[in-house]
């Protein structure tokens, strides 16, 4: 089987309005002279001045005492669940979070973690919902090493936790002695929504990273944070998984510039995809989920077609949506602007009465 992603077919019109993903975003032209003017050195060697300037900023931010930078945000949980558990053990978190659809089994294959999937609305599960899943301490048991969750909760449609419930499950996780871990791909996001530090979101949180290359407009990079002792240890899995690095300097530089200067900005892509959703309500047959943040999902069975069907059809006119969980899912981001947004609602309405 060929799992190298498709190219697109020849002769495709050029996507002028990608709602695809945050993934997608490019580089701005400031970010890419902020990158060319980066002083680097052998981040591999430990002497790249802007990889050291970006971890100890993020550290900082996130109220930890070290942090490390990655290729991908992949990489952030995987080393996680790597520097936290041994074979055997097993992690609790939602049944849609990420370390489950979307790592191609990793935690099983490289790990030897299992992962015990729990139930929740949006992406999200109480306390009590946690004590439910504490298994009894024996031999027949898997030792329970680790608590995941997801900020924002993807599938659960960009749902942020609230930092009490957050609290709450610090809170149990602590009681089990377990380590806790957040993957906090859109960190930033939820931070902005919910008005709450970083620092403050992931105080009960033993790891923790950031993803730059979704609504921070970053080419490449995800840092992890957490105690000296779990990132010293990190490194020898990042060193193990060739995540080690040369010249990086250019893409933290990148990094640092996102922090500069695309965070405070992601409350457009919010207000963005608010009215995304207002305009997609209004349309016959489609249901849609009221959004937290920059993703917006909704289900168009009603209006009697399907996602894949939908994705063609606007992508002949140059709009890009994903599918995920049997939704449509459009995300905002800082290469979407507010009339691609009434455009783009246009084509979607055009589209689902062809």
């Amino acid at each position: 089987m060929v799992h190298a992603p498709p190219r697109p077919p020849a002769g495709s019109p050029p996507v002028r309005i990608n709602l695809y993903s945050d993934t997608q975003t490019r580089p701005t032209p400031a970010m890419k002279e902020a990158m060319m003017r980066a002083e680097v050195g052998d981040e591999q060697h430990g002497d790249d001045p802007t990889v050291h300037a970006l971890c100890d900023r993020m550290a900082a931010l996130t109220g930890k005492e070290a942090a490390v930078f990655l290729p991908s945000g992949t990489m952030c949980n995987v080393i996680a669940i790597l520097t936290h558990c041994q074979k055997g053990d097993e992690v609790l978190a939602h049944e849609t979070a990420h370390i489950l659809h979307s790592e191609g089994g990793t935690h099983a294959a490289l790990a030897g973690a299992q992962i015990m999937p729990l139930q929740g609305p949006r992406g999200m599960f109480t306390a009590e919902t946690l004590r439910a899943a504490i298994r009894p301490r024996t031999r027949y048991a898997p030792p329970q090493r680790l608590l995941e969750v997801e900020q924002t909760a993807n599938i659960g449609g960009g749902a942020v936790w609230p930092l009490r419930q957050l609290q709450d499950l610090v809170e149990v996780a602590r009681e089990q002695g377990w380590a806790t871990h957040m993957d906090g791909a859109r960190l930033m996001n939820a931070c902005v929504a919910a008005g709450i530090a970083p620092r403050d979101m992931v105080a009960g949180f033993d790891s923790v990273w950031l993803d730059f290359t979704k609504g921070l407009g970053a080419p490449l990079g995800a840092v992890l944070c957490g105690s000296a002792e779990f990132i010293g240890a990190a490194w020898r899995w990042k060193q193990r998984l060739g995540g080690s690095m040369r010249q990086a300097g250019l893409c933290a530089a990148g990094c640092l510039h996102a922090l500069d200067h695309h965070v405070d900005r992601l409350a457009e892509d919010h207000a963005n995809a608010k009215a995304l959703a207002r305009g997609l309500a209004q349309i016959p047959g489609v249901v849609v989920e009221e959004p937290d943040t920059n993703l917006v999902f909704f289900d168009v069975k009603g209006a009697g077609t399907t996602v894949e069907a939908l994705q063609a059809r606007l992508l002949r006119q140059g709009v890009a949506v994903s599918g995920l969980g049997g939704r449509v899912r459009a995300c905002t981001h800082l290469d979407v602007t507010a009339p691609m947004i009434e455009e783009a609602i246009g084509h979607i309405r055009a589209a689902l009465a062809a």
